[in-house]
Order: C-alpha cells, then sequence, then structure tokens
C-alpha cells in the first residue's frame, strides 16, 4: 500500500466534490480525507494499491463531471512515507463552517444585485438546496459518532470504576 496525495484543480469546490470522494473512497475500502484548498482545489490525501488510486482517480473524475466539476486536473503524487491515515475514508468536516459562510456570502452578493430580475433565483435554490442536504448528512453523522462517544464514555466509566476498586 503506498500513500498519495492528490491534488484536483478546476471548479471542484462548492457543487459537493468532497462527498463524491468520500463516496469513492469508502467504495474502493480506501484510507484517507479530503478537504478543500484555500485556492479552490480540492486535497485528498489517501492510501491504497496503485490500481485502487487509478480506479479513485476516475471514479472522482468521472462522478464530479456528473455532478457539475470543471476538473482541469487531477495531478497524484506519491508520498516517500506511510500515514497512519482515517479510515473509512472521509471528508474534513470543519470545512463545512468555511463553505456555509462562503456559500451565503455568494448568494447575499447575488441577492443584492437582484432588481426586478430573478433570473439569478434558479442558481440561488440550487446552492441553497445543496447546503440543506450536506448539513442534514452532517447531522446524520454526527449523531452516529455522539451515539459512538456515549458508548465509548461508558465503557471508560466502568474501566475507571473497576482501577478505583483495586
Amino acid at each position: 500500500m503506498k500513500c498519495y496525495n492528490i491534488t484536483v484543480t478546476g471548479k471542484v469546490q462548492d457543487i459537493g466534490f468532497r462527498s463524491i470522494a468520500e463516496y469513492a473512497g469508502r467504495l474502493l475500502d480506501l484510507s484517507g480525507i479530503v478537504y478543500n484548498a484555500k485556492n479552490g482545489s480540492v486535497m485528498i490525501i489517501c492510501r491504497g494499491e496503485d490500481s485502487d488510486i487509478r480506479d479513485f482517480s476516475h471514479e472522482i473524475m468521472t462522478r464530479g463531471v456528473k455532478k457539475g466539476a470543471l476538473i482541469q486536473d487531477i495531478i497524484k503524487q506519491e508520498l516517500s512515507f506511510d500515514i497512519d491515515l482515517p479510515y473509512p475514508f472521509s471528508r474534513v468536516h470543519t470545512d463545512d463552517d468555511i463553505d456555509l459562510g462562503r456559500k451565503l456570502d455568494t448568494g447575499i452578493e447575488i441577492l443584492k444585485d437582484i432588481k426586478g430580475d430573478t433570473s439569478a433565483l434558479p442558481e440561488i435554490k440550487e446552492v441553497l438546496i445543496s447546503f440543506v442536504v450536506e448539513q442534514r448528512e452532517h447531522n446524520k453523522r454526527m449523531d452516529g459518532h455522539n451515539k459512538r462517544m456515549d458508548v465509548h464514555n461508558l465503557r471508560l466509566e466502568k474501566i475507571l470504576e473497576k482501577l478505583a476498586e483495586k
């Protein structure tokens, strides 16, 4: 297994591309993370066999284009060291707050320019629907995470109680 740093350039943010990468990574049973870079690209750090990484790149390209991404390039760089990456493959959720702010700022700017011309409303609706869907998915994942943490905390409490008894 090899570790890769993958950079996807083009119009790949604000269209759900991280979700596409997360789905493809899990589909191919990869370890790794995906996050938005400040320069507008999407960054991926993952580990897998060469053939799985090729399939992953093909999958994110195909699904990304279907979703509306304008992918300029997928740059794969093999790393010379091994990284213990999260499993299953997941996206960095701290990006969600940044995405929300950027999407709301974009919506506000579009709304400011509307003075009787409502041709931009379908675009705003799609951005907002995309955000709502992403937030619902995020909330579901967080609910599952919180439940797992509750179980984990109960186990730790039991261990601490047993240690205190000794």
